[in-house]
């Protein structure tokens, strides 16, 4: 969702920035990022802990999350949020096709739907769907949000769904699902070099591109 089809300044990971550094650590926004994008956010926590700082500690992990959910809830509050970069002309493209437009994020439901709300989306207009961190026992890059999806919208075929996402996380997500397609797009957290490390089908600038790839 967010760097997707969200614009926010990824302010979601400099405040996970921030409250892991508040524990103690230096990590930059780069390292954050790299190990952190896509993912449910207690697991990014812990990841990135793991990974340069050879800490695992649940007790820790659960001060930093707690503390990165207020945080960013007040972040929210204040920082401007946009759609991204034609998000709402191509959902419009999109159900004009009779194409389901469902969103699915590593935030937990409170915080995904205070963004969807601070935009006026609404599941109906101009979103079909939204699943949550929460609303499934696995997160990415296990397939549960869009199975979770797909069974809500009574879509057995996996083929026909495609799954776009700003992380190497999302893509990964989309073929363990056996989407049709697995799509990166460079406006969020990774780069064109991120994103190949897990072969997406394609790569996208601007979520315009999208009705193009689609046909």
């Amino acid at each position: 969702m967010a760097g997707t089809t969200v614009n926010e300044n990824n302010v979601v990971y400099k405040t996970l920035q921030k409250a892991i550094n508040e524990a103690g650590f230096d990590f930059s926004l780069e390292q954050v990022l790299a190990e952190g994008a896509g993912k449910e956010k207690r697991q990014a926590i812990e990841t990135i802990l793991s990974v340069y700082a050879n800490v695992a500690d649940a007790e820790l992990t659960t001060r930093i999350y707690d503390s990165f959910i207020v945080q960013l809830t007040e972040a929210y509050t204040k920082e401007e949020i946009l759609p991204q970069n034609n998000a709402v002309e191509v959902f419009a493209e999109l159900k004009r096709r009779s194409i389901l437009v469902v969103l699915n994020t590593g935030y937990d439901r409170a915080t995904a739907q205070s963004i969807v709300d601070k935009l006026g989306w609404k599941e109906g207009d101009p979103i079909d769907g939204l699943v949550t961190a929460s609303d499934v026992p696995r997160n990415r890059p296990n397939p549960d949000m869009i199975q979770f999806a797909m069974q809500r919208f009574g879509i057995t075929d996996s083929t026909a769904v495609a799954k776009v996402g700003d992380s190497a996380i999302d893509i990964e997500e989309g073929k363990n699902a056996g989407c049709g397609l697995s799509i990166g797009i460079t406006t969020g957290a990774h780069t064109v070099e991120q994103l190949q490390v897990a072969k997406p089908d394609y790569i996208i600038r601007d979520l315009g591109e999208l009705v193009g790839v689609l046909g």
